[in-house]
């Protein structure tokens, strides 16, 4: 059965989600239509809004509306200690573990050369600055433990190897595969508190 042009579309449109597919997608516009027509005026404006006004952190690059986000600049937060993580999700669950009172450095990605991301494109050359140029005590690596985490790891401890920095990984109660964004807060917050320094 063919749908007309703009519910094929709505279609599309919602199976950019991940987890979404053909059928999933058809069900929540036909929900949508059917039910919630104001719930989808609501979730048309929100995701209008969030596009144009949510940007990235001009020193963390975590999603932010500010110039600077609201970690960066909490003075309550230990800003010689940087956490690096993959995605702005990776940060929302260390910090619902409230375990880490550090700030963040989201890299937006991991090395990937199959797919054309190297170290320009994730940032590293920016954080490299920001260890250089500021008072860094501590990087904390919390990449995922995937083959392209544990090789955007290993690329920042060469990096930062001579600028004399303390380099830890958190530990892995994380299971290997695993995803941070996905991991219960007690798990984070035991592979955050053992974590090791690199060699």
């Amino acid at each position: 059965m063919n749908f007309s042009p703009a519910i094929e579309e709505l279609i599309e449109a919602l199976r950019c989600l991940p987890g979404v597919g053909p059928k999933s997608a058809h069900r929540m516009t036909l929900h949508l239509l059917e039910r919630d027509r104001e719930g989808a005026q609501g979730l048309a404006a929100a995701l209008s809004q969030a596009v144009n006004k949510v940007d990235h952190c001009r020193r963390c690059r975590n999603f932010t509306e500010l110039d600077i986000c609201e970690i960066c600049t909490d003075p309550r937060r230990d800003a010689t200690t940087i956490c690096v993580v993959e995605t702005p999700a990776d940060v929302l669950a260390i910090e619902m573990s409230g375990s880490y009172k550090g700030i963040y450095y989201v890299l937006m990605g991991h090395l990937s050369p199959i797919d054309g991301i190297g170290p320009q494109e994730i940032g590293l050359d920016l954080l490299h600055q920001r260890v250089v140029n500021e008072n860094v005590c501590e990087l904390i690596l919390a990449t995922n433990p995937t083959v392209e985490g544990e090789a955007t790891a290993y690329y920042l401890i060469d990096l930062l190897q001579e600028e004399g920095v303390k380099v830890s990984r958190i530990a892995h109660g994380v299971p290997l595969g695993g995803e941070l964004e996905y991991v219960d807060g007690s798990t984070l917050a035991h592979a955050i508190s053992g974590r090791r320094e690199v060699d």
